[in-house]
């Protein structure tokens, strides 16, 4: 037990390393009634909304990347930008939840569905944010919860989220039922997505699969891309390799959502129902652990394939 802790310090303090050895950047953390604003070289970056009773979960909205280009789609959020269309009023920005936990839905909104409520902060201090928050039914009946950590990085015009999800199943048994409507997902600017009326955007993984290709694919890294403003920009996700089932699989729309799902099995290899489940037993727990990189250039220009290796180490 006692290895298995340090393996786990050492991972999350080499996984955030990988960034911060260049991080000349310094972040500040501004906390208010309904969101923490994160600035990185004092101009803002992000907010953790996490007191909002119309998200049903804690966001991080708006997201800025390179050139102040914003990453994610205003709707539903705010009014639909240009390009944006008005559907899955459950994708908002950028957030981690399931469709199935216990046979619950938390990834959608609406009757009979669940919410992640914010509990208190287990930390607010540099570039970090963690929280406690407790995953409860329609009825308000505890599921289980989540201790998660969002440390924020700058380097040059490059942004990254390093995310830890560590869900705890203190309340029974916890199941993440076989379904592709999860996990750690990003609804993105609609720029940067495949189809569209405003689309641009190209797509990469780290197995070699291209564009509308990465749905359902496992792999250890994905990255998105187009032109913006006469730029490239775009945004890369990282599967961590202590992750569990990694490489993970890819819940990768055309319409701009792009999810990482170890659960959804049963969708993306067209296997029996039940075959992707995970259960987490009453007292134990089970980690995660996710980078978003937010960058200049198409995948290869940005050296997306070694900066994962550099990361995973």
């Amino acid at each position: 037990m006692y290895k298995m802790l340090l393996f786990s310090l050492f991972s999350i303090a080499s996984a955030n390393f990988a960034f911060a050895e260049k991080n000349t950047a310094e972040v500040t953390l501004n906390k208010d009634d309904v969101s923490v604003a994160v600035k990185v070289a004092g101009k803002l970056f992000t907010k953790y909304v996490y007191n909002d009773e119309k998200r049903a979960k804690p966001i991080l909205y708006p997201v800025i990347g390179p050139n102040d280009i914003p990453m994610t789609r205003r709707y539903p959020i705010e009014g639909a930008g240009k390009g944006e269309a008005k559907d899955h009023p459950h994708h908002a920005s950028l957030w981690y939840t399931h469709g199935e936990v216990n046979g619950i839905s938390f990834w959608h909104i609406g009757k009979d569905t669940g919410e992640i409520i914010h509990e208190k902060f287990l930390k607010l201090k540099g570039n970090v944010i963690a929280t406690r928050n407790k995953w409860v039914d329609s009825k308000g009946k505890v599921v289980c919860r989540d201790e998660r950590e969002l440390a924020f990085h700058g380097e040059g015009d490059d942004r990254a989220i390093d995310v830890t999800i560590k869900i705890l199943a203190d309340s029974g048994d916890v199941t993440f039922g076989d379904t592709k409507e999860g996990s750690m997902g990003i609804r993105s600017n609609p720029v940067l997505r495949l189809k569209g009326s405003v689309a641009k955007g190209k797509a990469l993984n780290s197995a070699g699969d291209t564009d509308k290709a990465l749905w359902g694919k496992r792999a250890a890294w994905v990255s998105y891309w187009a032109p913006q403003e006469k730029k490239v920009v775009g945004f890369s996700i990282f599967d961590h390799p202590t992750n569990p089932r990694h490489p993970t699989w890819w819940h990768a729309r055309d319409y701009g959502l792009v999810a990482a799902n170890p659960f959804g099995i049963h969708n993306f290899e067209r296997k029996p129902k039940g075959t992707g489940d995970m259960k987490v037993k009453n007292g134990e727990s089970v980690t995660f652990r996710y980078r978003f990189l937010f960058h200049a250039n198409d995948a290869k220009t940005a050296g997306i394939a070694k900066r994962y290796e550099d990361w995973a180490k």
